[in-house]
């Protein structure tokens, strides 16, 4: 993979995992003194050379500048949101042709708009269903609906967070030895 095209893991002041950003976004953050290396990640960077100046980017940065960390709110059950939580797709068959929303349990018979009970559906599916349960047409749900989770939770689950999270740590163990 090309230099320019790595990524690089930053954390926050309080050390808690942020984001990914690429490497020319790490280098301005550098740069400008508003990050540093973080402590025990020298190995496995990036030397970038430019006509001036050579940068040495660290896989991890933390963050040095103060920001207010702001409190994340479940966002509000709309169809952008559930299409989002959804990933673009019928929660009935796995289309992601003429999407809809859906209540499980029909609001006629007392289902709520509720992150628990709204889904992505495909219009075919969501017909077919029409005032009944999953259950009395046969349906099956491909996930089980529920909240979004905090972004940061969520990067902290994916595999490349894992990966990047045991390399550094693994990096940290060396240089206290």
């Amino acid at each position: 993979m090309p230099r320019l095209e790595q990524f690089v893991v930053v954390f926050s002041q309080n050390y808690l995992p942020l984001c990914r950003v690429n490497i020319k976004r790490a280098i301005v953050l550098l740069i400008t003194n508003k990050a540093e290396p973080l402590l025990g990640s020298t190995e496995g960077g990036w030397r970038v050379h430019s006509p001036s100046l050579i940068v040495y980017v660290p896989k991890y940065i933390r963050l040095k500048i103060a920001a207010i960390e702001r409190t994340w709110k479940i966002p509000p059950v709309n169809r952008r949101e559930v299409m989002r939580r959804d990933h673009h797709s019928c929660q009935y068959c796995g289309s992601n042709k003429r999407l809809t929303l859906d209540h499980v349990i029909p609001r006629s018979r007392g289902g709520s708009h509720t992150w628990d009970n709204v889904v992505a559906a495909c219009e075919r599916c969501n017909s077919r269903k029409g005032d009944r349960t999953p259950v009395e047409v046969g349906m099956q749900l491909r996930t089980k609906p529920k909240p979004p989770i905090h972004p940061a939770v969520a990067f902290g689950f994916s595999e490349t967070w894992r990966e990047s999270a045991t390399e550094f740590w693994i990096d940290v163990q060396a240089n206290l030895e």
